[in-house]
């Protein structure tokens, strides 16, 4: 198992201070969703095709790896479906060339389920990105949020996709909190399927979810850790702290070494 963190976290931080920090923090690998004001990884200047060879270098010496490039491809959205499919291609080209093993899209566009999701119509779409990285060593993942937090419903979404690029990235938040799923339930649905993990802790205040530091919410992640360790997974699990959408949330330099602390101490 290894241990990543989405730049979700630290949207004011550079370029050189996430390297800095997985760095020093001891972290495997890095999830990129955006680096300072540019959200769409394609467009990222270090993952250019002039500065490509410098930026895996940099990553190879530091022992580190993408372990996610985490779009915003709306596989649910019919009116503009053909943008979302290029999207998706292009962030499985960018994750072939810098070496990042999975691609993240969303079936849904709230945490909360929504009620007018094309079910077919996401399978769909999942099934041509899936087609399209054949051969690429890339993984495209569905999210378990939204109604696919039901990961009976998700899994049966992979089972009829049946393409052996297409996989799962299991937020254990949504579907403990949205749909009251034991995370045991969770984890023998979505384990055949399962190539990466999004992990943060919530409860609920005043009927009202609150992202919490590892260990302060209701989230049974030990149990979710000791389930993969068990199993032997070797993919990443990796902090999602939603910074660049709560500028309330404490500060990455707080959680980051709190969060691998904990993963760590708890799975040595």
């Amino acid at each position: 198992m290894k241990f990543s963190f989405s730049t979700l976290g630290c949207p004011s931080w550079s370029w050189g201070e996430i390297l800095a920090a997985a760095r020093d923090l001891n972290y495997d690998g890095i999830e990129i969703r955006g680096i300072k004001g540019e959200l769409y990884a394609p467009h990222i200047k270090y993952f250019q095709k002039d500065m490509l060879d410098d930026t895996i270098s940099r990553l190879q010496e530091l022992h580190l790896s993408i372990s996610c490039l985490t779009s915003a491809c709306y596989l649910f959205d019919k009116n503009n479906n053909e943008m979302m499919i290029q999207m998706g291609q292009e962030y499985i080209d960018l994750a072939n060339a810098i070496q990042a093993p999975v691609v993240r899209v969303l079936g849904d566009l709230d945490a909360a389920p929504s009620s007018n999701i094309d079910v077919d119509f996401v399978a769909e779409n999942l099934k041509k990105l899936a087609q399209y990285a054949k051969g690429k060593n890339v993984y495209v993942l569905l999210e378990s949020s939204g109604v696919f937090g039901d990961t009976k419903l998700l899994a049966s979404v992979l089972e009829q996709v049946n393409e052996p690029q297409a996989g799962i990235l299991w937020d254990v938040h949504h579907p403990y909190h949205f749909f009251n799923e034991k995370v045991e339930d969770s984890y023998a649905n979505v384990a055949p399927y399962l190539h990466h993990l999004h992990m943060k802790d919530s409860a609920m205040e005043n009927g009202q979810l609150a992202y919490k530091m590892m260990g302060f919410g209701d989230i049974p992640n030990q149990k979710v850790l000791t389930l993969l360790k068990n199993k032997g997974f070797d993919g990443f699990v990796s902090l999602e702290w939603l910074k660049r959408w709560n500028k309330n949330l404490t500060e990455p330099g707080i959680v980051f070494p709190q969060f691998i602390n904990y993963v760590r101490d708890f799975c040595d």
